[in-house]
C-alpha cells in the first residue's frame, strides 16, 4: 500500500458537481494541560461515487484537483438511510 494519507469522515454537503465536504472530528488529549479536546475540519474532496449527505467515507490523499480540492473519496464505509421526511405526502382532510 502506497503512502498516502487517509482519513473517515461523514459527508455534509453533495451540492456540488463531483465533489463532496467531508467532516472529520478528531479527539486528543492536549499535550501540557491533558484535557480532552475536540477538532472538527472540514475538507472537499473528489467524489465519483455519488456519495450522498450523512454516508461514513474514507478519503485519500492526492495531487491537487482544483484549488481547493487535494483529496479523494476512496470508499463509502456506511451508506446513510435517509427516509422522507414524517408529513410528507399525507393529504389533509380538511375540505372547507
Amino acid at each position: 500500500m502506497n503512502e498516502r494519507r487517509r482519513m473517515t469522515g461523514f459527508v455534509t454537503s453533495n451540492k456540488m458537481m463531483k465533489t463532496v465536504v467531508v467532516e472529520i472530528t478528531r479527539t486528543y488529549r492536549h499535550p501540557l494541560y491533558r484535557k480532552v479536546v475536540h477538532s472538527n475540519k472540514r475538507v472537499k474532496a473528489h467524489d465519483e461515487m455519488a456519495c450522498n449527505i450523512g454516508d461514513e467515507v474514507r478519503i485519500v490523499e492526492s495531487r491537487p484537483i482544483s484549488k481547493q480540492k487535494h483529496w479523494v473519496v476512496e470508499e463509502i464505509i456506511k451508506r446513510e438511510k435517509r427516509t422522507a421526511d414524517a408529513g410528507v405526502g399525507e393529504l389533509s382532510d380538511d375540505t372547507n
